[in-house]
């Protein structure tokens, strides 16, 4: 069986960060590793408080876990501290692991910074170039690049500013665009939308789920054009099986 890591914040919720990863490489048929860089306090409603994990213990993890398995496939989601970004980078490029997923993240839906300061330079320099997928949304890719990112247009101008910064290959997912939800996929070549229809509501983890769900797929062997396909197809599907427990935002049924 394949694996995959990820690292990413606890999510108490189990609607995303780990326990969402966890819940999408099981789905996809692949063993699920997982070694967290934050907690976090919150509900459905949103994220309260954020505590990262100390850096030598952090770094410990990873160093055991990965002395052992070596995953075929990796995804980072929150990471919030600049020296996680570090230690990361350096896991990486020391073991010369492939098949990373970036999923810059900045804040919460509800609006929670999930990033400490100087987390996204950090990012931009040390990670992009080692990833071979990154999948910021629209409001990402905003802050990523400084541009105004409102349609389509925008979105392929964005992508090809992330992909200069060294990426392999960039998805910016648009699922704030008015009737559909709109991906727009950058490989340095060619430009690919992937479209599907809106669902009314709001949804907890649909990031995650999507960024883990292609790290899974290219575990398994498939192109990252295809991966991308896929977790799409599996993300829509659980946005409209969703389900909801508590009182705020609605939980994929992963």
């Amino acid at each position: 069986m394949k694996s995959v890591l990820t690292i990413a914040g606890s999510d108490p919720t189990g609607g995303a960060g780990l326990q969402g990863d966890l819940k999408v490489f099981r789905a996809f048929g692949v063993h699920g590793l997982s070694v967290p860089a934050a907690l976090t306090a919150q509900d459905t409603s949103g994220v309260e408080a954020v505590l990262p994990v100390e850096k030598g213990f952090f770094a410990r993890q990873l160093d055991v876990l990965l002395r052992d398995i070596r995953p075929d496939a990796l995804k980072a989601g929150m990471l919030y501290s600049v020296w996680a970004v570090e230690v990361l980078a350096e896991k990486i490029k020391g073991l010369s692991l492939t098949n990373f997923v970036l999923d810059p993240v900045t804040v919460s839906s509800t609006g929670t910074s999930l990033v400490d300061e100087g987390t996204l330079d950090e990012i931009r320099e040390m990670l992009f170039p080692l990833s071979r997928v990154i999948t910021p949304n629209i409001y990402e890719a905003s802050v990523l690049t400084g541009m105004n990112v409102e349609d389509e247009a925008d979105m392929e101008k964005a992508a090809l500013a992330l992909k200069k910064m060294g990426p392999e290959v960039v998805v910016i997912t648009g699922g704030h665009l008015e009737r559909v939800t709109l991906d727009v996929y950058y490989d340095g070549s060619d430009y690919h939308e992937i479209e599907s229809s809106k669902i009314d509501g709001e949804y907890h983890g649909t990031g995650c789920a999507f960024s883990a769900a292609i790290a899974a797929s290219l575990a398994n062997g498939h192109t990252p054009l295809e991966s991308v396909r896929k977790a799409k197809e599996f993300v829509t599907v659980a946005i409209r099986k969703a389900y909801h427990p508590g009182k705020g935002m609605g939980l994929l049924n992963l």
